[in-house]
């Protein structure tokens, strides 16, 4: 629990946002598939943490990657955090950036967003856009999205032996729940 503020604390100061103006995410879910020739591997986290300040639209989140769940064996979950993601050299994966739409987000409605940051995953930080569908509400603020990440631009390694069962291009979506900092 004390990571869990520790890493709130850090991402607050990161985007230097006033209090009454964030909105927290500490429960967010991950989820992403490899969907080869050979072989359909699927995977989720629930344990995506994060902020947005409405004020300048700025976020920030994050994701352990050893907090995915959900493999076709323990095994393979073993090689996804040891071999291919090197989940102790590269513990979290990251998206930071700003909302370049210039809209209000403490007007309740729907809103098709492109949110434009740096993407980290296994230590490589690519400049990305990703759409996104964000909801607001009373009391919150809901995203969904779902975007590709190439292997290859993220340097990930696969053997050629294993290229018929693990694709070079994962899907992945997010949906994730954010409230008022309190």
């Amino acid at each position: 629990m004390k990571i869990y503020y520790t890493i709130i604390l850090v991402v607050i100061t990161t985007l230097h946002l006033e209090a009454q103006n964030i909105y927290l995410c500490k429960d967010g879910r991950v989820d992403f598939i490899s969907d080869a020739p050979l072989e359909l591997i699927k995977a989720s986290s629930n344990e995506m943490l994060g902020a947005i300040n409405i004020d300048d639209r700025t976020f920030s989140f994050r994701v352990r990657t050893r907090s995915f769940e959900g493999f076709n064996s323990s095994l393979q979950k073993t090689h996804f955090n040891e071999d291919y993601m090197e989940s102790d050299q590269y513990p979290n994966s990251t998206f930071s950036g700003k909302i370049i739409e210039e809209i209000d987000l403490s007007v309740p409605g729907t809103y098709n967003i492109r949110a434009k940051g740096k993407l980290t995953i296994h230590g490589v930080g690519i400049d990305r856009i990703i759409r996104c569908q964000v909801f607001v509400g009373n009391p919150g603020i809901d995203v969904r999205s779902g975007f590709p990440v190439f292997l290859d631009d993220q340097r990930i390694s696969i053997p050629t032996i294993l290229n018929q069962k693990i694709s070079e291009e994962i899907q992945v979506k997010v949906n994730l729940s954010l409230k008022p900092q309190q």
